[in-house]
């Protein structure tokens, strides 16, 4: 029987489309505020929602219990309840999926013995990932459970970062299937694409910082962060020691995140520039080509997501933005990797 064949490569695309499907419903999740409407975890019971009023009163009757509530939302009655358990609730559904998904025709791939040694090396870190995944998860939520109505900024750039990596290393995996042919590698425009891929993580990174400090809200000026001035001098005065600002304060992490987009921008127009200058083949020109008109589409969505002061929608679509650019930079670096 052919090892990793058509079906493997389907089976991990597949993951790689639920991952970003995850992606999207946590985007609206956190916009929505809806976290921490579910403040227990059942990994069985908890696939099947509140079936009737006695369940639902008794779900809204946790939530009353932690702060969220108690902080925020005493006016909320039953029914906005609702709407916010929704969207946890199939945020949480889709993540059971995946990890159904990514386990059970793995499985099958295996007792069928139709993955190579390294393809099976290759699953078994994923599904490492998928369930480290899902205990950020839960380690974020946790955070929002205690003293405080929200969480920790810095679990959720972990838990989204994570989905992130988890999808561009599967869709790596697919691509080492589909084009196992190897090639002659420019190692120096291959260290070139590495180095604008860990910048763009880190912008990723920051970007989570921005939502898990609803530091989206603030500052709603471009280019200038507020009216005539390019730096607001809550930047480096909000936060104590100084280098807090920019890893704590709304200010100092809005200030990084528009920095870096600038960085971004200009390391992957240098990545195109370099890659006009050599004979690329037909996947690596498309590629490189595809990180230029991606990275001007997010730019400008960032711009409209800052200056309209976060719409859910407007939002979202630069979640997505991320996620596309980031797929395109996996797929460039692979081209001129393999």
């Amino acid at each position: 029987m052919k090892k990793d064949n058509k079906k493997v490569i389907y089976w991990l695309l597949t993951g790689c489309v639920l991952i970003f499907i995850m992606v999207v419903i946590g985007g609206i999740t956190r916009l929505t505020h809806s976290g921490l409407s579910i403040s227990n975890y059942k990994l069985i019971s908890g696939t099947i929602p509140p079936m009737n009023e006695v369940e639902w009163q008794e779900a809204f009757d946790l939530y009353k219990q932690y702060p969220e509530y108690q902080k925020l939302n005493t006016h909320f009655s039953l029914e906005d309840f609702k709407d916010i358990y929704f969207w946890e609730w199939l945020h949480r559904f889709i993540g059971r999926l995946i990890g159904l998904v990514f386990f059970i025709p793995f499985l099958y791939f295996l007792l069928t013995k139709q993955l190579s040694k390294s393809t099976i090396k290759k699953a078994i870190i994923l599904l490492g990932l998928g369930a480290f995944q899902g205990f950020l998860g839960w380690y974020m939520v946790k955070s929002g459970l205690v003293d405080r109505p929200d969480v920790s900024h810095y679990r959720l750039a972990a838990h989204l970062t994570t989905a992130f990596i988890t999808f561009a290393f599967t869709f790596w995996v697919a691509m080492d299937l589909m084009f196992p042919k190897n090639k002659e590698i420019d190692k120096s425009y291959r260290n070139l694409i590495r180095t604008g891929y860990a910048i763009l993580l880190l912008q990723i990174i920051y970007g989570a910082f921005v939502a898990g400090l609803d530091a989206g809200f603030i500052h709603n000026h471009w280019p200038m962060m507020s009216e005539g001035k390019f730096m607001h001098e809550t930047v480096y005065t909000e936060q104590s020691p100084l280098y807090k600002n920019f890893i704590e304060g709304k200010s100092g992490v809005q200030f990084v995140h528009r920095m870096l987009a600038y960085v971004v921008v200009i390391f992957i127009f240098f990545i195109w520039r370099k890659g006009k200058q050599r004979d690329l083949a037909h996947y690596q020109k498309r590629g490189v080509n595809s990180l230029l008109i991606l990275v001007a589409l997010q730019f400008l969505l960032g711009v409209l997501t800052i200056m309209l002061q976060v719409p859910v929608w407007l939002g979202i679509a630069h979640q997505m933005g991320a996620f596309f650019l980031l797929t395109a930079m996996t797929f460039t670096l692979h081209r001129f990797s393999k």
